[in-house]
This record gives C-alpha cells, sequence and structure tokens, in this order.
C-alpha cells in the first residue's frame, strides 16, 4: 500500500494503474457545475499539488455523512484546464476518457473510489470548508480532510488506464464467446 499526502507532488509520477494507495490531506469536491463555476470565475483553492473529488456530499451540522463518488467520465471536457493549473489527481469512480487519460500523462492520475461506498468516504473525511455553496449540496465545492481514503489508481502518468483494459479484455471475450 503506498500512503499519499496533499498537497502532492512528483511522486504521483511514480505511480502505476492497479496500484493501491491511500490519501490523506485536503481535498476539493467537485461536479459538473462547479467545474463550469471554477472555469468561468477561477478556481477559489490553490490547485497546485491539489486533488479534485468528483463527489456531491451529503453535509448536516458541519459534518459529511455520505461522500461517495460520481461518474467522473460526465468532467471529461471539464478537466483539463484543472490539470493546467496543477491539480495533480483526480478522483471518482467509472473511469475517464482517452482526452483525460491523455492530459494525465506526464503530470497526474486518476483515482478510483469504490461507488456505493459513501458511509465508509464519509468515515475518513473532516470539513474544512465550502466555496460556491450557492450552487447547492451537491455542487458546491466541499474543502474535506481526508484520513486515509483507500483508493485505486485508475490512469497512472503514463498512459495506464485500468478501464480501457477492462474493455478491451471484455471485447476479447465476447469476439471468443459470440463470433466463432
Amino acid at each position: 500500500m503506498i500512503h499519499l499526502t496533499t498537497p502532492l507532488g512528483d511522486e504521483v509520477l511514480e505511480l502505476r494503474a492497479g496500484d493501491a494507495v491511500t490519501l490523506s490531506g485536503t481535498v476539493y469536491t467537485a461536479r459538473d457545475e462547479a467545474h463550469q463555476r471554477m472555469m468561468q470565475e477561477g478556481i477559489p483553492f490553490d490547485p497546485q499539488g491539489a486533488v479534485v473529488y468528483h463527489c456531491g456530499p451529503v453535509v448536516q451540522d458541519g459534518r459529511v455523512l455520505a461522500a461517495g463518488p460520481t461518474t467522473s467520465a460526465r468532467m471529461n471536457r471539464l478537466s483539463g484546464f484543472i490539470l493546467d493549473a496543477g491539480v495533480r489527481a483526480l478522483i471518482g469512480k467509472g473511469g475517464m476518457g482517452p482526452e483525460v487519460r491523455e492530459e494525465l500523462r506526464g503530470r497526474g492520475v486518476y483515482l478510483a473510489f469504490t461507488g456505493g461506498c459513501a458511509a465508509l468516504a464519509a468515515a475518513r473525511m473532516t470539513l474544512k470548508g465550502v466555496y460556491f455553496e450557492d450552487l447547492g449540496m451537491a455542487e458546491a465545492v466541499w474543502e474535506i480532510e481526508l484520513d486515509h481514503l483507500p483508493l485505486i489508481v485508475g490512469i497512472d502518468a503514463h498512459g495506464g488506464d485500468l478501464f480501457s483494459e477492462v474493455v478491451r479484455q471484455a471485447k476479447i471475450q465476447f469476439e471468443q464467446r459470440f463470433n466463432t
């Protein structure tokens, strides 16, 4: 198990798709509307070495109650500008498109968290603050402190991509079973 702490640096360039990691430190949640707002108004946090979690957490009384990942592919066309600004890792579920895989090359990683484990994630989180609260709970950018959140490197900085490999293997098995 590899332990990472934010802000992230060049250590992410050594990770490989499939590596198990834990992450501690500050992360920022962001879904579609938050990305669009950041594109228009600027990133409200220091992006250098930052981590963006594709998540719309449930927050009540200053606590994170649930924080499962949302489908990251929705942010494919919205991720380039935050990576250009210095964000080193994205967290979500389901992988991202080939354009993001290329945008991560040589500078960052995509970390996968299992859908359906929102309570596990929340148990490792402390709420620190919020930006763009007017977007509503799910779309605001929440600043969260993590304590050893378990993740898998889904896309590495070398172009390795667990998700595209699964699709490739599934196609091979399908063809072997149904095209003989």
